[in-house]
């Protein structure tokens, strides 16, 4: 089993990962932290690699920038784990990635007003509501 850490590029991402390590270390689990390139944020990095260069972006490539994101946060937060890149919709990825053996997740939410996470949506909310193991919500300033 695994705990996996999901984080975006927000200052909450080394506080997601330092409560996934500790998690890990409790339970002598491996951590990984886990980042999800939207499809808004492909279409940007593919528009802006044609605009440059002439050719797409390889899915690979993409996968490995998303990965590098998860890579930084477990720098700045001065732990061990692996970094993960995953595409998609961020909640979707996440609960699936989770189901191939994750033991918990850890997440983090934003301070929004109910009405501002039924308009906009809310990835932690979503990962709390539909995930099949335990979630970690952790809150940070």
């Amino acid at each position: 089993m695994t705990v996996i850490g999901a984080v975006d590029r927000s200052d909450r991402a080394p506080n997601i990962v330092r409560q996934a390590h500790e998690l890990g270390e409790a339970f002598d689990e491996p951590v990984e932290i886990v980042h999800v390139l939207t499809r808004d944020e492909f279409v940007s990095l593919e528009r802006t690699t044609v605009n440059e260069t002439g050719e797409t972006i390889p899915t690979e490539d993409v996968v490995q920038i998303a990965a590098d994101i998860a890579a930084e946060a477990i720098d700045r937060a001065n732990v061990d784990a692996t970094p993960v890149g995953l595409m998609g919709d961020p909640a979707d990825e996440i609960g699936s990635y989770a189901d191939e053996g994750a033991s918990y997740i850890v997440v983090a939410g934003r301070k929004r007003s109910p009405v501002g996470k039924a308009l906009f949506g809310s990835v932690a909310q979503s990962v709390l509501l539909n995930a099949s193991v335990p979630v970690v919500s952790i809150r940070t300033e």
